[in-house]
């Protein structure tokens, strides 16, 4: 298992300053699961992915994996990247060119030294050719694979240490829609199958929600929620993680009723109050964001004095805009002074101009703290 423990790393600025790219960050992997550091570009993910693998020394905390310290502030350890048995792979992913797929990754036991022979070299780096699906161009060129083969190699390469844990930093953005795409079950096929402890740095939230055994929503620096993907997705606990990850409609207002209820109702300037669920424990009287999301909002024409149903939340709008998305449909329905976003299937078609009725339960209405300056 890998443990982190309130690790915090920082570098001079350009003037001098202290910037703090990691902060009291903690968090712990099982054996054999996928961990990501999920946030946007500069907010220490990456920075927290490489003290784990010795590139960056942190200024304070502790790294141990399977109980063995490889870095602790207090006890004044440091262990060198070489000798921490971790994988590697980089977005870019340094192939040698000059060399074919055997001899890329044959290379890191061959410069490690030691008592293999050149025929159990061999039977390894087949073997870890044959988990990416690469031994039958064992003998091609570097310089012949494609994107997709070539993320693969680098995996193979760090495969064939048999690390005691992977780390992977971006490794698929350099690949187009198609094939990260099919690049990331394949991914999650290897790691399931050999059963490496994996901690994976991303920006793309599709892919993080795709891959992940649990989620780390990252931003300046902080963690800000762990989890499963769908508790991350299903139930944000901040309005930065409710925005970042996948799409959604806030709405900001007041708790209206006691946060001991099973329902609590947010007052946001509409017909009525939203009835909403509230995992970060908002409390009576207190400023709200709720996130609901566009594809569990139901949308139908609008039926005049049709009566509300109790577990629903009913909005009256209007089309604003409409999306053909291929898969999907989007709508934009102007709600008196706001514009909610709808995304449904295009099994039904609805004009702009038609008043339409949305409907979703509380449970799909989750109400988080607002982000400071709401």
């Amino acid at each position: 298992m890998l443990s982190v423990k309130s690790l915090s790393t920082e570098y001079p600025g350009e003037r001098g300053q202290a910037i703090r790219a990691a902060q009291d960050v903690s968090f712990e992997v099982p054996d054999g699961k996928l961990f990501t550091l999920l946030g946007p570009s500069g907010c220490g993910k990456t920075t927290t992915l490489r003290s784990i693998a010795g590139l960056e020394r942190p200024k304070s905390g502790e790294i141990a994996v399977r109980g063995r310290l490889v870095y602790s502030s207090a006890q004044g350890i440091f262990v060198a990247p070489n000798r921490r048995d971790f994988g590697m792979v980089f977005q870019s992913y340094a192939i040698w060119p000059h060399m074919n797929v055997f001899q890329n990754a044959a290379f890191p036991l061959e410069v490690r030294g030691g008592k293999l022979s050149r025929k159990e070299i061999a039977a390894k780096v087949m073997g870890v050719l044959r988990a990416v699906a690469l031994d039958d161009l064992a003998d091609r060129a570097a310089t012949k694979l494609s994107g997709g083969q070539q993320q693969r190699l680098a995996l193979a390469r760090a495969l064939v240490m048999e690390p005691q844990l992977l780390l992977l930093d971006e490794p698929l953005s350099n690949l187009d829609a198609k094939l990260r795409e099919r690049m990331r079950f394949e991914l999650k096929r290897i790691q399931r199958e050999l059963g490496l402890t994996t901690v994976y740095v991303t920006h793309d939230q599709t892919e993080a929600l795709t891959l992940s055994d649990r989620i780390a929503v990252v931003d300046r620096g902080r963690i800000l929620q762990v989890g499963p993907p769908a508790e991350i997705y299903l139930r944000p606990q901040s309005e930065f993680v409710a925005r970042f990850v996948g799409s959604t409609n806030i709405l900001y207002g007041k708790a209206v009723d006691a946060a001991s209820q099973p329902v609590l109702r947010i007052e946001v300037g509409l017909e009525r109050p939203l009835g909403c669920i509230a995992p970060a424990g908002i409390g009576s009287n207190g400023d709200a964001a709720v996130s609901v999301r566009p594809e569990a909002i139901d949308i139908e024409l609008s039926a005049e004095g049709k009566q509300p149903l109790g577990n629903l939340n009913e909005l009256r709008g209007e089309i604003a805009a409409t999306t053909f998305m291929g898969v999907n449909l989007r709508y934009d329905v102007r709600v008196a002074d706001r514009t909610l976003c709808v995304i449904t299937p295009p099994r039904r078609v609805f004009s702009i101009g038609d008043r339409v009725m949305l409907r979703f339960p509380h449970e799909s209405a989750v109400a988080v703290p607002p982000q400071r300056g709401q």
